[in-house]
């Protein structure tokens, strides 16, 4: 494995976002790794425990809804939300980060797909229940930021659930940060295309020094 270099690594975002290929380089992340999902520097190596919670909340609703998680990285989001009951698919436009996840979890009830957001295939749209999305948005500038939440809220089903996990930031700050933190007037883009906000949950994390997140779910 390389080890992380946080300066390289921005310079490195900047130049594919500068070549207008704002997802190019994600691979990279995952192959540095060297087949070792441990070594890949942004992995938690456990579930959102925003995640957990709302999940457990929602216990004691029906169960076998057709679940998706967007950039599933190493897949600890993913197993949390197949163990709650629902059918999962979980893509990364990273295949390492495919053959990772499948790795990991040899015995899985997830479908790990290599599959692109921008492009994805055309049965997806409208069919999942619940949709998770962290982290996602704020890697990506500009323009894709915007077309990556619409391509997200198309695959909400009438009634479905999508729960997005992003750090955050007060508008006008940190506006060449990368990642870009997402501040609230972005974030509420989802209710602007017409989702109902059921929570919205701002907290600080426990690094040091601690980072601002947005835990956020919507329902069409």
């Amino acid at each position: 494995m390389k080890e992380f270099d946080p300066i390289a690594y921005k310079r490195m975002v900047k130049s594919y976002q500068d070549d207008d290929d704002p997802t190019g380089w994600f691979d990279s992340i995952y192959t540095d790794a060297e087949g070792n999902y441990r070594d890949v520097f942004w992995a938690d190596l456990t579930p959102n425990p925003y995640l957990l919670e709302w999940l457990e909340k929602h216990a004691s609703e029906p169960r076998g809804g057709n679940a998706i998680v967007i950039g599933c990285g190493v897949g600890d989001d993913a197993e949390a939300i197949s163990a709650a009951g629902y059918e999962v698919t979980a893509f990364d436009i990273s295949p390492e980060a495919i053959r990772l996840c499948k790795n990991r979890y040899p015995n899985t009830k997830v479908n790990y797909l290599i599959a692109d957001l921008f492009d994805y295939p055309l049965q997806w749209a409208e069919s999942y229940d619940l949709v998770y999305e962290c982290n996602t948005i704020q890697v990506l500038p500009g323009k894709y930021r915007i077309k990556a939440r619409d391509s997200m809220i198309s695959l909400l089903a009438p009634e479905g659930y999508i729960l997005v996990s992003c750090r955050s930031r007060m508008k006008g700050e940190q506006e060449d940060d990368i990642p870009l933190p997402l501040d609230k007037q972005e974030i509420d883009g989802f209710i602007r295309c017409g989702l109902s906000e059921e929570s919205f949950l701002a907290y600080n994390d426990t690094q040091l020094p601690s980072v601002p997140h947005f835990f956020a779910v919507y329902k069409r």
